[in-house]
């Protein structure tokens, strides 16, 4: 099940001009937080959201501890200075666990807040973070070649249960 190679005319205007959208846009859901309000909520929403949250903060935190460790990171660099190729970790649920934690802490927001005005910024959000992984896959293709091709048969885009799944069956065998 291979995935066709990305060439969205959308790189070719900018290359950074999905996260000049989307970066705006969650940093908006981030600050109505504290400004709006909807009386109305459901518990079970808010509560599922919190859940998603949490996740959100394991996806965005992880990657970084796991790049440092085994991602040949020069001293005194940042850690998306990797050097090598790394798989483990959050890495072998997704390929792209820091937007998944970006598409998970929106997805949160809508959920806790509950408001027409966070949802209408959260759902382009995440639709933009998630076609910016296609070109961070691109980018993964450029840099690591046969080995990442490989890595995306195995592992999903963004899709962490799916992700979950695999890992949990593949330590079964």
């Amino acid at each position: 099940m291979g995935e066709a190679k990305f060439d969205g005319f959308i790189y070719r205007i900018h290359p950074f001009l999905l996260p000049s959208i989307w970066c705006p846009l969650l940093v908006a859901q981030i600050i109505l937080l504290f400004f709006v309000d909807n009386p109305e909520t459901n518990l079970a929403l808010i509560y599922a959201g919190l859940v998603i949250w949490f996740l959100s903060g394991i996806f965005g935190l992880w990657p970084i501890h796991e790049f440092k460790k085994r991602g040949g990171v020069p001293k005194g660099k940042s850690f998306v200075n990797t050097t090598v190729f790394v798989e483990s970790g959050p890495y072998a649920i997704v390929r792209h666990p820091q937007y998944t934690a970006g598409i998970l802490l929106s997805l949160a927001i809508i959920l806790v807040k509950q408001h027409w005005v966070i949802t209408a910024l959260g759902i382009p959000a995440i639709i933009l973070m998630y076609i910016d992984t296609m070109k961070a896959d691109q980018y993964g293709v450029e840099k690591f070649g046969e080995t990442y091709r490989q890595y995306m048969e195995r592992v999903p885009r963004a899709n962490f249960l799916s992700g979950l799944v695999r890992r949990l069956r593949k330590t079964e065998h």
